[in-house]
């Protein structure tokens, strides 16, 4: 950082300057210009360059002396790193279990309301609404307040608005809260990924963001898991009295145990601290230099994902893709229902395990994720040796998870289609199940990506990645676009899929998502 008051003799970077310094260097046009013509004493010279860059702010900008200064959240125990990692990675499990768990109060719930399935089936899909437009403003609320406080706040709303989940008293208020939980509770599937780029150098970020970037995937397959177990023995309102234990420890957590990680706000909150401390007004910090208010970000934050999805056929094509898969396994939270008791007689609780399958399938392919990101580095020196370019590389170098993704989900689709019949044992299509569950899986690679969005599923890792390199000036925007749309089909497919599997059968059904898959596959 730099020292507790002004000195005349600091450089731009806040490290003391020596005159060897100023003679091994070639003066910049301001320097000649004030040095005067008669070549007063060194002393003076000395003087006017220094009084010359006190009034253009240079040595008075506050900044990190390197990751080893004390104020730097790399500088922090490796042990308090990774609880950080553990709490903000295990809230984004609470908000992505909460999207599913909602699933096994289907039946209390349409009882004591008397409402149909697809108006139940609601709470599901504006839970999951809530959590794709969320992040269009949550995450530039991020740059200018900082981590620490979107958390806090999300994360207390979130469970506020659990409450009237576990109260309600018709389906409306049901349906309603949800939508506001969700819209609260994004904020850990886009900015949590941030925090733990600020924590650890890029040479040390794979592991940490293996852990983070798998728990809003595998949360979905959990909560059916919890919530079955849960509505088979108790009333349904337990549900959401547990879920609120659960976020209430987590909100405990993160205001005890995590702090502000944000660089740029936590320089801010230094030069308030040097200005207050030393009375001088010209320290600064580069957040306090920005030309751009809250409301403009939040407005490009809004339109800029829509002209990326409307003037981009790639980015379009790639999203589709990605919307359709996330749509398929949202899907499976009523076909999985219908097949696994018709077929099978399963209890609620059972019909909750058979999702082990995805999860299972999930966890293979997670790790795979040290052997794509070698073969990533394969590729990149292999682009050196045919450029000569160090350090160059193509975006398309993301995509090989993607390109085998497809056709695993494509296997794992016909595999469960075409083995749920009530003669075939259980767990055959439980196996083609775990296929699906590889073929979108999250792997991290490494990647220290914009803050709205690490969370991705072998496709997700792959398309993520790819539009982060082909859109490096609007990579958050691209991201935004990928949620927007995987959060939409998430919403949709749920509503029609129950009559689907009913109407068309189970074999069908599932052969008509394949296919669609198949065509889609090509695009990576």
């Amino acid at each position: 950082m730099s020292g507790r008051s002004p000195s005349p003799t600091l450089k731009g970077d806040d490290t003391p300057r020596t005159r060897s310094d100023d003679a091994s260097r070639s003066p910049t046009s301001f320097e000649k210009n004030a040095i005067p013509s008669s070549a007063p004493r060194p002393n003076d010279i000395e003087k006017a360059l220094q009084q010359g860059k006190e009034e253009a702010g240079l040595s008075f900008e506050v900044k990190f002396s390197g990751d080893e200064d004390p104020r730097s959240p790399k500088s922090l125990s490796t042990l308090r790193k990774w609880s950080i990692v553990l709490i903000v990675s295990s809230t984004s499990l609470c908000v992505a279990c909460t999207s599913s768990l909602y699933t096994g109060t289907y039946a209390q719930v349409m009882e004591e309301f008397g409402s149909d399935l697809t108006v139940t089936t609601l709470g599901l899909s504006m839970f999951v609404v809530g959590l794709g437009l969320s992040p269009m403003i949550l995450a530039p609320l991020s740059e200018f307040y900082g981590r620490k406080p979107v958390y806090v706040m999300s994360t207390l709303v979130f469970f506020i608005w659990i409450i009237p989940c576990a109260v309600a008293q018709n389906i409306q208020t049901l349906v309603i809260a949800r939508f506001l939980d969700g819209f609260a509770g994004a904020a850990f599937l886009s900015v949590a990924g941030g925090t733990v780029g600020d924590l650890f150098p890029r040479g040390k970020l794979q592991k940490p963001m293996m852990i983070y970037t798998a728990s809003p995937f595998l949360g979905p397959e959990l909560g059916p898991v919890i919530s079955n177990f849960i509505n088979y023995n108790v009333n349904w309102r337990w549900t959401f009295w547990v879920l609120l234990i659960w976020t209430g420890v987590q909100l405990l957590l993160i205001i005890s145990l995590v702090p502000e990680t944000y660089m740029p706000v936590l320089l801010r909150r230094e030069a308030v601290k040097l200005r207050k401390e030393t009375g001088e007004e010209r320290w600064y910090a580069p957040i306090e230099k920005m030309d751009r208010s809250i409301p403009q970000t939040l407005m490009r934050s809004c339109y800029r994902p829509f002209l990326l999805l409307t003037l981009e056929p790639m980015c379009l094509c790639l999203c589709m893709f990605c919307a359709f898969v996330l749509g398929v396994l949202y899907l499976f939270f009523g076909a999985f229902n219908i097949v696994f008791t018709k077929n099978h007689g399963f209890n609620l609780w059972q019909v909750g395990l058979s999702f082990l399958g995805i999860l299972i399938g999930m966890l293979i392919g997670i790790g795979s994720d040290s052997f794509w990101y070698k073969n990533y580095q394969r590729l990149l020196r292999q682009h050196e040796e045919r450029t000569g370019e160090v350090g160059g590389s193509e975006p398309e170098y993301r995509l090989p998870p993607a390109i085998l993704g497809a056709p695993l989900i494509v296997v794992g689709l016909l595999w469960f289609g075409w083995t749920s019949y009530a003669s075939i044992h259980w767990i055959v299509p439980i196996i083609g199940s775990a296929f699906f569950g590889c073929g979108s899986v999250p792997p991290s690679s490494g990647q220290s990506l914009p803050l709205t969005q690490i969370s991705t599923i072998l496709i997700f890792s792959g398309v993520f990645t790819f539009l982060v390199d082909s859109y490096p000036l609007y990579a958050a925007s691209a991201l935004a676009a990928n949620s927007f749309a995987r959060s939409m089909f998430a919403a949709m497919f749920p509503l029609f899929g129950d009559a689907m599997y009913n109407n068309l059968g189970y074999q069908w059904a599932t052969f008509i998502l394949a296919m669609i898959t198949l065509a889609l596959a090509p695009f990576p």
